[in-house]
């Protein structure tokens, strides 16, 4: 019995001394840790306005630092970091294109949200072959719960190509091409070309009617440096573009998807993922969350399939997010820096390091940060967010002792320019780099 004791208390005392080195070795020092304060803390740039930090040793699983980590934050397009995980969660490796029923010589198809179809170099989903053995084919819109646009967005970015509707199967990702030839655009698909006007008014793009789709330059300004602007879809718009590229007549009829019915998986998933990071594409991201809940619940409810993750996979975070979209374009969606940092460890626990390290948008390199975290050896590999008066970077930093940390670096409601912001952000990165 006693040597069992004996036993016993020195199996816990080489537990604990495991424990407490482990936690000295993910732990700063005086110095580092003041050097941190002195970077981010009350006598800080940051302290200007609200900020948020936490800095996560993924090989201790423990914070290193944080300041302000429990503080929500309007994440911007880090939102799409939430659609990223979902994604991969749910859709596995490819999209969700259609569910259709056939009776000999008709088809009849609901989309299901995938926004491949001749939207930019995405890898296309043959659609014209598929439907080929068919003489008729009926389209239904009526598992589409979702509105055009998000809650919240903002009115005023309806003409941007960053703010394109939301809808069941696009084309051409809702969005008309604009070419500048001498002093008029020339549009694509070519049936715009008949819905664009001259304006005395004194604008420098091609402008679209708010509640039409017609549209609108003035020869003497127009500049042609927007290239895409987002057309009103409609199932009778639809029909007619979905006619044009395959040849085959259209039908617009709003039947309730059947019980019984087929799928088709279109496109792989993995080059959506990546231009969806890259480019922060909100376009992309948006329609993601539709094939989500498609796959789910066969509706195209954003808001459903947002609430079925947050209380499944996500019913862990921290403190529970405010989410509202797949974008990140609402102003609604609120999130924590320590929220933001156990999401980004599912995904690296879930993905390849290479997979990830690809898809990610990496400092000086690649994506949203090709221009910013410059250096000879790539250390910056992470999502951005940013609009008006906010902007945060959440991901991974590569130290040169050749540890991953993950961070989320949030930052809300400053008077100043994002690029001010993004200056002093990438001042503690360099050190956090050098120091760890």
């Amino acid at each position: 019995m006693i040597k069992l004791s004996l036993t016993r208390i020195s199996l816990s005392v080489f537990v604990f001394l495991y424990l407490v080195s482990s936690i000295s070795y993910a732990q700063l020092n005086r110095e580092q840790y003041e050097k941190l304060e002195q970077a981010v803390g009350e006598q800080s740039f940051f302290a200007k306005h609200l900020s948020g930090f936490e800095l996560y040793d993924l090989d201790n699983q423990l914070v290193v630092y944080e300041r302000n980590s429990e503080q929500r934050f309007i994440p911007a397009s880090t939102t799409k970091l939430f659609t990223l995980f979902s994604s991969l969660i749910i859709l596995n490796d490819s999209t969700q294109t259609i569910r259709y029923v056939t009776n000999e010589d008709t088809i009849r198809i609901w989309g299901s949200g995938d926004p491949s179809w001749k939207y930019k170099e995405l890898y296309q989903p043959d659609i014209k072959s598929f439907i080929a053995p068919f003489n008729t084919v009926i389209f239904s819109d009526s598992n589409q719960d979702a509105p055009a646009f998000g809650y919240g967005w903002q009115w005023d970015d309806y003409y941007y190509d960053y703010s394109a509707e939301r809808t069941s199967l696009p084309i051409y990702g809702n969005l008309v091409q604009v070419k500048k030839s001498g002093n008029k655009p020339i549009v694509s698909p070519a049936r715009f070309q008949s819905s664009v006007f001259t304006t005395s008014r004194s604008i420098r793009e091609l402008e679209r009617d708010f509640h039409s789709n017609r549209f609108y330059y003035n020869p003497n300004n127009f500049r042609g440096s927007e290239e895409f602007i987002p057309f009103i879809s409609t199932p009778e718009l639809f029909t007619e573009l979905a006619t044009e590229a395959t040849g085959k007549t259209w039908v617009y009829q709003s039947d309730s998807l059947p019980k019984i019915h087929q799928e088709w998986r279109g496109a792989p998933l993995a080059p959506i993922l990546k231009e969806m990071m890259l480019e922060s594409d909100n376009f992309l991201a948006e329609q993601l969350i539709l094939m989500v809940s498609d796959r789910l619940f066969q509706r195209l409810d954003t808001e459903r399939a947002i609430e079925y993750m947050l209380k499944t996979y996500l019913f862990d975070l921290p403190d529970k997010p405010q989410w509202v979209d797949g974008s990140g374009l609402s102003r609604h969606n609120l999130m924590t820096p320590r929220s933001m940092v156990t999401l980004f460890e599912k995904i690296y626990r879930m993905m390849p390091d290479q997979e990830l390290f690809d898809i990610l948008p990496t400092g000086g390199v690649s994506g949203t940060i090709e221009n910013s975290y410059q250096a000879q050896t790539p250390y910056i590999f992470a999502k951005t967010g940013t609009m008006s008066n906010n902007h945060s970077l959440v991901g991974l930093i590569k130290t040169k002792s050749g540890k991953l940390y993950c961070f989320a670096f949030m930052n809300s409601n400053y008077p100043y320019k994002a690029s001010e912001v993004r200056r002093e952000m990438e001042k503690v990165m360099v050190m956090v780099r050098d120091m760890l």
